[in-house]
């Protein structure tokens, strides 16, 4: 399955749940990152979103397509419309850096922006229209190329 593919059934199982949306919340970010980064096997951190008006309400972890565990990050804005950042690891070989777009049209038309950089494949996901999510996507791109 595809990185935009595994990150778009993700965010449609996942951002509908009430009550139970994320494995560890916002108020514990610090072990979200550390956990996170452990079981991936490199230094995570989620992007802050704020001045785009969503903030991080926490994170999970998923199995992968065979490449190992995956995060998730999960952020929501004030009318409570929800985005995740999906973060796997991707074999070697998979270096494109270009942002691609998909919309998943089984999925309620859900967008997703994907990329790889380096070792790890991004995938932003959103029922957003394609410009507004493209604008986040390149400001988490933006925030995740700075160094730690």
């Amino acid at each position: 399955m595809s990185l935009a593919r595994s990150a778009a059934i993700a965010h449609a199982v996942y951002t509908p749940e009430v009550r139970h949306p994320v494995e560890v919340g916002a108020e514990q970010e610090t072990h979200l990152v550390q956990w996170l980064s452990k079981r991936l096997g490199t230094a995570l951190q989620p992007p802050a979103l704020s001045p785009l008006g969503f903030q991080l309400i926490g994170g999970r972890l998923l199995p992968g397509d065979g490449d190992g565990p995956v995060a998730q990050f999960m952020y929501e804005d004030g009318k409570g419309q929800r985005l995740t950042l999906y973060v796997a690891k991707e074999r070697a070989g998979k270096q494109e850096t270009a942002f691609r777009y998909t919309q998943e049209k089984d999925l309620g038309d859900l967008g997703v922006f994907y990329w790889i950089d380096g070792q790890l494949g991004y995938a932003l996901s959103a029922n957003l229209p394609r410009q507004e999510l493209g604008k986040i996507a390149k400001a988490v791109y933006a925030q995740l190329d700075q160094p730690r």
